[in-house]
C-alpha cells in the first residue's frame, strides 16, 4: 500500500471527512483490521483564509508547495488537496515535488463521465464557481459543459461555506437554500451537481435532491485509495 500525503486544514471539518472515508474505503477493500497508510500536513486555515481575501495567491502558492514537500520528505508516495479551491495552485503545487498529485477536478470528471452526463452544476467558493482552474478542466480536457449559479446565489453559497460550514455550522435554512440553487442549476440544464467544495457534504446529501450530486470529498478520496492499493 503506497502511503497517501494529505494537505488538510482548510477547514479541518473536512479533513476529518477525508480522514474517515480514506480508512473506510480500505477496510472495505482489504478486510480486516487494514486502514490507510497517510501522511496529513494540517495548515491553520484562519492563515490562509485571510491570504485568500487579499488576494495573495503568490503567498498560499508558496505554503501549499511547502506543504507538498513536507509530505514527499515523510515519505509519501502521493498528494492530494483535501480542498477544491486551492487547486487553484495544483500546476505549482505538482511541479515542485517529483510524487503525483492526484487532481480533484480529474477524479469528478472521471465519475461524471461514467453517468454519461454531459452538464454540470458547480457549487463551490466564489473562487472555484468563478474562476477556471477548476470548471476550465472540464471543459477544455473532459468535455464537460458547466453551469453556475446567478451571482446573488454564488454569493450565497460562498458566504454559507466560508462563515457557517467552515466553523462547523450546519442549519436547516442553509440546506433549503441550496436546495433552492440546485433547483436553479437544473432549470439551466444541469443533468448533476459538483458539490465542488469539500464542506458542502456536510449540509446537501443526495437523498435532500432528486438530480445527482457528486461529493467532491468522497470522490477524490476514494480515488487516492484506489491509486495507494494499485
Amino acid at each position: 500500500m503506497k502511503t497517501i500525503g494529505l494537505i488538510g486544514g482548510m477547514s479541518w471539518e473536512s479533513s476529518l471527512e477525508y480522514y474517515r472515508i480514506l480508512n473506510e474505503t480500505v477496510k472495505e477493500k482489504l478486510g480486516g483490521m487494514h486502514s490507510a497508510k497517510s501522511l496529513m500536513y494540517s495548515v491553520d486555515f484562519e492563515d490562509v483564509e485571510k491570504l485568500q481575501y487579499k488576494g495573495d495567491w503568490e503567498k498560499l502558492t508558496e505554503l501549499m508547495v511547502e506543504a507538498a514537500r513536507n509530505l514527499e520528505a515523510g515519505g509519501a508516495d502521493l498528494v492530494i488537496i483535501c480542498t477544491n479551491t486551492m487547486h487553484k495552485m495544483a500546476e505549482e503545487v505538482q511541479a515542485g515535488v517529483k510524487i503525483p498529485l492526484l487532481h480533484i477536478a480529474d477524479a469528478s470528471a472521471e465519475k461524471i463521465m461514467e453517468r454519461g452526463i454531459k452538464t454540470v452544476g458547480l457549487l463551490g467558493t466564489k473562487f472555484t464557481m468563478e474562476e477556471d482552474f477548476y470548471k476550465g478542466k472540464l471543459i477544455e480536457e473532459f468535455g464537460i459543459d458547466v453551469v453556475i449559479p446567478s451571482e446573488e446565489e454564488r454569493q450565497v453559497v460562498h458566504d454559507v461555506i466560508y462563515n457557517e460550514l467552515c466553523l462547523g455550522k450546519v442549519t436547516p435554512a442553509s440546506k433549503e437554500k441550496f436546495k433552492k440553487i440546485i433547483q436553479n442549476l437544473v432549470s439551466k440544464g444541469a443533468e448533476g451537481v459538483i458539490l465542488g467544495c469539500t464542506e458542502i457534504p456536510l449540509l446537501i446529501k443526495q437523498q435532500d435532491v432528486e438530480i445527482p450530486l457528486f461529493d467532491t470529498t468522497e470522490i477524490h478520496a476514494k480515488a487516492a485509495v484506489e491509486y495507494a492499493l494499485r
